[in-house]
């Protein structure tokens, strides 16, 4: 079995490039940093570093790496006889794979089953944007996509932080990790992969793992940077920074309960599952990594908005939310172009335009005042 992954870097290596191996994949990293593709091409294993409870050490064996620019009629020939395609990019680095997939779909042989795609970013149903920008470039003299390919969307989950330096290419990542498909764009020809959850549904777990992990993360990275804290263990270490975090995921735990219908005593267990994975000390993860672009994470159906004005249309006034919403106003880190474009945003508009700019919301939305309220008070500070 062959597996091509898009995104040889810490997540690529570590997290989903791990699982397809564990799960007896031969992999092919496609990536366009030179440097990257040269080591991995030298080397003939990497480690993978588990750190928290139960630590232990991978070793990663049988792959080979391409550069997908450079390289790109290779890539598309070991697209055209692979079994499933994979990201870790970023969803906006989608466009860019996309058409170098498209034509390894286009020249895959009529007798070897659908190549199955899956694009494991930190977005909500990525796959369907990895599609619509396949479709986008798809050559119709090839015939039907569908017939050659299965695009299933997934939720992923591990904490992979900046690498110490000099480690090449072994990685450090917690030992907690999910990855969540959903079978049904497979019929019965799910790809076998151990380490992955399948499910009929993803649409819960993908808004659980948002308004969960990723809300209480960056909550405990603003927090954490209004105290003046370096790294997020040191945040949740810091009585008032955790009280702060656990109120905001009691919230969003309301919001998952009532909406997808998630037992509160498994919601309960989830949420103390996270908090712990925050608090890990082997992870040097900091504030300013996890709290850069506020922009994106203060977005209409991001991980602060988008549950807190979902409880608000509940009746529900969400006091803790409104407050990471606070902190994440004040994150003025001026080595993230996302905080001095917040900044700029602040100071050259009036409260509601800057509302409406920066989250989405409309102004007849319920939220909307309660979130104009924090950014007049923002604005009075400078």
């Amino acid at each position: 079995m062959k597996a091509v992954h898009f995104g040889a870097g810490n997540i690529g290596r570590g997290f989903v490039g791990l699982l397809l191996h564990e799960a007896g994949y031969e992999v092919v990293f496609a990536d366009v940093a030179d440097a990257l593709i040269h080591q991995l091409d030298a080397a003939d294993s990497y480690e993978v570093h588990e750190v928290g409870d139960q630590s232990a050490v991978k070793t990663v064996d049988n792959f080979r790496a391409l550069n997908s620019s450079t390289q790109e009629a290779a890539v598309v020939a070991e697209i055209s006889t692979a079994d499933v395609v994979t990201t870790a990019v970023g969803a906006n680095i989608l466009k860019f794979v996309a058409p170098v997939i498209a034509r390894g779909l286009a020249s895959r042989p009529a007798s070897l089953a659908p190549l199955q795609v899956m694009a494991c970013e930190n977005a909500i149903n990525a796959t369907n944007l990895l599609r619509f920008e396949i479709e986008s470039a798809w050559d119709n003299a090839a015939g039907e996509l569908s017939d050659v390919a299965a695009f299933a969307n997934t939720a992923v989950d591990r904490i992979v932080p900046n690498q110490e330096p000099g480690q090449g290419l072994d990685v450090t990542v917690e030992t907690f990790y999910e990855w969540v498909i959903d079978r049904t764009p497979f019929g019965d020809s799910a790809p076998v992969i151990p380490g992955a959850t399948f499910v009929d549904e993803l649409g819960p777990y993908i808004e659980r793992k948002l308004f969960t992990v990723n809300t209480g993360h960056a909550s405990a990275a603003y927090f954490g940077y209004a105290a003046g804290l370096e790294k997020i263990s040191e945040a949740m270490a810091e009585p008032g920074v955790a009280g702060k975090v656990r109120s905001v995921l009691d919230e969003t735990k309301q919001l998952l309960v009532a909406k997808h219908g998630f037992p509160e005593p498994e919601q309960e267990a989830y949420v103390q599952k996270i908090l712990g994975r925050f608090s890990n000390p082997y992870l040097p993860d900091t504030v300013t990594r996890v709290g850069r672009a506020p922009l994106r994470k203060l977005g209409r159906h991001e991980r602060f908005i988008g549950p807190a004005a979902e409880l608000a249309e509940r009746g529900v006034t969400p006091v803790a939310l409104l407050d990471a919403i606070s902190a994440a106003l004040r994150f003025d880190d001026g080595n993230d172009d996302e905080a001095v474009e917040l900044a700029q945003v602040l100071a050259e508009s009036d409260a509601a335009e800057a509302t409406e700019r920066i989250t989405g919301l409309a102004d007849t939305h319920p939220l909307f005042p309660q979130v104009q309220k924090l950014i007049e008070a923002r604005q009075a500070e400078a």
